[in-house]
Order: structure tokens, then C-alpha cells, then sequence
């Protein structure tokens, strides 16, 4: 039986259509996702959206429509950026799905009925933007320590769930598990500035807005975010608060390899989600990645501040590969990143164009111009230039590995690129054409076009989770399929076989005119 591996998302809150930055998650996942089904693990990818809470009602009424319409169409949105970016999650889960909340609504009665849940009163700062009450010395200037917007007093009937009862057996589990938080520095985070201070009881429910999923006993409250949106990586599994009708896939899956999110929401999985799982009595998610953020220039993107950009735009001008080519290799492990429309113009034509592209078109065009378009037979030994290219593939795959395996997903991306780089250093090595005019030349031809053949062979097995759409064409030359047991030895191109045109696979952008082009279409 294949070993399992189940990754998830955080799911996208519907206020509004994703940008860039939201994208690159799912993105991000989707590589990770594609990366442990090509080394034959047994995946099981989630996404979705969270749908419920005040700023959706607000903006419903605003739009006047109900809470349902608005969420239905902005859950279409998240779902066709997500598709539109060619990501390969296996469910699509929406908090508003009859199957999630009814199993919240039992979670939070479960937890009631064994005393972890408990019926009080809130007074305090409330943030509006966030969702989330704080204490006055957990503002920021008087402002909102997550959002830097204003918060409002506020005071309301709620139940809460007691924290601090599970507050050291999370630590504890912590530092045994020290790979639970990752990067490092997120870990030390939570742990000094949230755990050790110690917990205040959580707010789990809320009477100032119906948009929600009702407190079975308690119908005036709904169930809070932290319960209900959290919930969603077991409740899409198919977990039941009752043993005996606990689904296939949560026995199967559960519990998850990693959660991707956004390092902003790092705090509610880290601490809230373990918590519940405790206080449900299931085991905790191996480990929680909290990624950095991707800016506009230096600014974080926001409809606000009119600086977003969108997945559908970008894919318009450079490609859904290019895009997800530039979202995973401009993205450091632990800093935050950036995205300008001159940025992503550079890495096209420096990557997809120069590079890939031309080392792709000048072989199949070499192929076709003196072998007549078949692979040739290698009849000499390799020189050492040969040895070279064929341990770059080699050291590529276990760096790959090496790199996805730590989440290190630019890295992994950068080390394809430079065996891309180091093939066609290899043409100016070896000079084909020059070989090409004599008979002892054509032999030692045969060689070196095999070995540029299945160089690019390589290249796009390992290119496959970052950019699948392009991989797949490229060994569509080849009449073959991404198949990593395949990399484990070089030579393995079949001789004679006639090779399929690709076309061009990126044409280089004139950066002036497109850049005006874009321009014009914003305005």
C-alpha cells in the first residue's frame, strides 16, 4: 500500500475574489501535492473557503443579496482562480456544505457537554476587520495588533472554550515534536509570545450576527470562526464526534502531513486547532508551515490600497506556467516576497524563453536537421563533458528531492533551472554544428544530441510539479509521461523513435510594449 499524504490549505475567507497573493498558496500546495504523487505517496489535497461571520453578512446586505448568494459567488470565484491555475486538490470544501455544519454543530455541543466549553460574557477590544476581540495590552497603539485598523469596545453573551487547561501538554508536544512549526522562527513565535505568557479562555461563539452555523442548544449564538472554519481539515474526511461513524478517509488520512497557510493565521492553527483536537481527543497535524507573504513592490496587496493583482491577469500576458513558474521561484522559505508585472517579465524571457525554450527548440530543431528528426543511437564512449551533463541530472533529482521534501519548493525550482542552464552550456561545449561536418564528427554528434534529448527528458520529470501543463508537452516529443522511477538512470530514451514537435513553448515578451499594453488595459 502506497504511503499516505494528506496536505491542505487554509480556506480562503469569501469576502472578496483572491489575489495573486492568496493564489500562490494554493499554488504552493498544489506543487507540494503534484511533487508526493509523482514519488508514488497517496495524496489527498484540500482547499476551499470559509463562509461564514459578520463582514459576510455586512457585505451581503450591502450588495443586497443574502449571505448564501454572495458566498455562492464569490466560492465560484476562489474555485475558478484555483482551477484556472491548474491546482489538483482532490475536494473543494465550503463551510456552508450540510455535511460541515452539521458535524460543527456536534463538535461544539461535544465539547459543551465535557466542560471544555462554558457559557460567559466578553468585554473588550473588538476588531471588525479580524473577527477577533483583544485585551488593551495586546493593541498595538491602540489599534489592532494583526490588521493595524481600529477596534471598537464591545460587550456581548458568549461561550468559551478553557485554553489554558491544554496550554502545557501543547507545549510540551511542542518540543518533542519540534518540525510541529515550521520555519524555526515561526515556532519560537508562537511559543514565546503566545504559549508562555500564558492563555486566555477563547471566544467560541458569537450573538451579534446570525451568519453562521446555530449552537444546537443554544440557537441565539452561532458557532464561532475558530470551531467552525478550523473544523473544515476533518469534517471534509468525513470525521463524526461519534467513533463508530467515523468516515473512510478521515481513518484513512488523518492526521494531516502538513497545513499550508498564510504566516498571519499561524496563532489559530498552532494553538486553537491543536487545542480542539485535544479537547476532541484526536491527534494533531504533524506539522504547520506557515508561508510568507507575497507584496506588490514593498506594499501588501489590498483592494484598499488599489495595488492587487490578479491570477486571471497575470495568466493573460505570461502563461498560467509562466505565472506559477514565478510565483514558486521568487517566494523565499521564510521572507517575504515580491511580484511586479517588470519582474515576472524578466524571469519569463530570462527562464522560459532563453532558457527552457531555447534549449528545448535548438535540440528538436538539431534533431530534425541532422538525424531527421528520430533520436540517434550514442555508438562512442562519453567524454567527460558527457559525464558532466549526466551527473547534473543526477545531482538535480536528489536536490529536488532533497529541497521538496524540506518545503523549499524555490529551491527545488532553481536547481531544475540551472540543469536547463547547464544543457546548453553543453552545446556551446560541444559545438554540434561544427560536428556536424565531417563522417567521425556525426558519430560523436550521435552522442551528444542523445544526451541533450534526455537531459530534457529529465528536466521535465522534475519540472512536473511546477509547471505540469509544460512538462506534459514537452514529453508529449517523446511520446512519454512524467514518471520519476524513470530519472534513477540516464539513458533510457528509446534510440529511433521519431520525435513529436512541441512548438514554441515560450515566445520572449518585448518588455516596452507589453508593459504598455498592460497599462492601457487598467486604466
Amino acid at each position: 500500500m502506497n504511503e499516505k499524504f494528506y496536505i491542505t490549505t487554509a480556506i480562503a475567507y469569501t469576502s472578496r475574489k483572491p489575489h495573486i497573493g492568496n493564489t500562490y498558496e494554493a499554488v504552493f500546495t498544489d506543487a507540494i501535492a503534484r511533487y508526493n504523487r509523482l514519488r508514488g505517496k497517496d495524496v489527498f489535497f484540500l482547499t476551499g473557503t470559509d463562509e461564514h461571520g459578520v463582514k459576510i453578512q455586512e457585505a451581503a446586505e450591502a450588495a443586497g443579496i443574502a449571505p448564501k448568494e454572495y458566498v455562492d459567488r464569490v466560492a465560484g470565484e476562489v474555485r475558478e482562480t484555483w482551477d484556472l491555475m491548474n491546482t489538483s486538490y482532490d475536494k473543494f470544501i465550503r463551510t456552508t456544505d450540510p455535511d460541515h455544519e452539521r458535524v460543527v454543530s456536534e463538535i461544539f455541543t461535544k465539547l459543551y457537554k465535557q466542560g471544555d466549553i462554558y457559557k460567559g460574557e466578553y468585554s473588550g477590544k473588538y476588531c471588525v476587520a479580524c473577527e477577533t476581540y483583544y485585551t488593551d495590552s495586546q493593541l498595538v497603539d491602540g489599534k489592532c495588533p494583526d490588521c493595524g485598523g481600529a477596534v471598537v469596545e464591545a460587550k456581548e453573551e458568549a461561550y468559551f472554550f478553557r485554553m489554558s487547561k491544554y496550554a502545557d501538554r501543547l507545549i510540551k508536544h511542542i518540543e518533542e515534536h519540534p518540525e510541529f512549526i515550521m520555519p524555526e522562527s515561526r515556532r519560537k513565535e508562537m511559543v514565546n509570545n503566545f504559549l508562555l505568557p500564558g492563555l486566555n479562555d477563547l471566544c467560541v461563539s458569537r450573538t451579534s450576527f446570525s451568519w453562521g452555523v446555530p449552537v444546537e442548544f443554544d440557537p441565539g449564538h452561532v458557532v464561532y470562526v475558530w470551531i467552525d472554519a478550523l473544523s473544515n481539515y476533518i469534517t471534509a474526511l468525513g470525521y463524526d464526534v461519534d467513533k463508530d461513524k467515523q468516515g473512510e478517509k478521515y481513518k484513512k488520512y488523518w492526521p494531516a502531513d502538513i497545513h499550508v497557510i498564510g504566516k498571519d493565521i499561524l496563532r489559530f492553527h498552532t494553538i486553537y486547532w491543536p487545542i480542539i483536537l485535544m479537547a476532541l481527543g484526536e491527534p494533531l497535524p504533524k506539522q504547520v508551515f506557515g508561508h510568507p507573504w507575497l507584496l506588490n513592490g514593498t506594499d501588501k496587496m489590498s483592494k484598499s490600497k488599489g495595488n492587487t493583482i490578479y491570477a486571471d491577469e497575470l495568466c493573460k500576458y505570461f502563461t498560467v506556467d509562466g505565472v506559477r513558474l514565478y510565483l514558486l521561484s521568487e517566494m523565499p522559505y521564510n521572507a517575504d516576497g515580491t511580484i511586479t508585472y517588470e519582474a515576472v517579465i524578466r524571469k519569463y524571457n530570462t527562464e522560459l524563453a532563453n532558457n527552457l525554450g531555447n534549449l528545448v527548440s535548438r535540440t528538436v530543431a538539431m534533431t530534425k536537421k541532422y538525424f531527421g528528426g528520430e533520436t540517434p543511437t550514442p555508438i562512442l564512449a562519453g567524454e567527460p563533458v558527457d559525464d558532466e551533463l549526466i551527473a547534473a541530472c543526477r545531482n538535480t533529482a536528489h536536490t529536488v528531492c532533497e529541497k521538496m521534501d524540506e518545503l523549499r519548493v524555490a529551491d527545488a525550482v532553481d536547481a531544475v533551472f540551472e540543469l536547463l542552464g547547464r544543457a546548453n552550456k553543453y552545446i556551446d561545449e560541444t559545438a554540434p554544428w561544427v560536428l556536424a561536418k565531417t563522417d567521425e564528427g556525426r558519430e560523436r554528434l550521435g552522442v551528444v544530441i542523445y544526451n541533450l534529448l534526455e537531459t530534457i527528458r529529465h528536466a521535465a520529470v522534475l519540472l512536473a510539479p511546477f509547471m505540469p501543463a509544460t512538462s506534459e508537452k514537452i514529453l508529449s516529443i517523446f511520446d512519454c509521461k512524467a514518471d520519476w522511477n524513470r530519472l534513477e538512470s540516464f539513458g533510457q530514451l528509446q534510440t529511433g523513435t521519431e520525435l513529436e514537435d512541441c512548438g514554441i513553448l515560450f515566445a520572449r515578451i518585448d518588455e516596452e510594449k507589453l508593459l504598455a499594453e498592460i497599462f492601457a488595459d487598467k486604466e
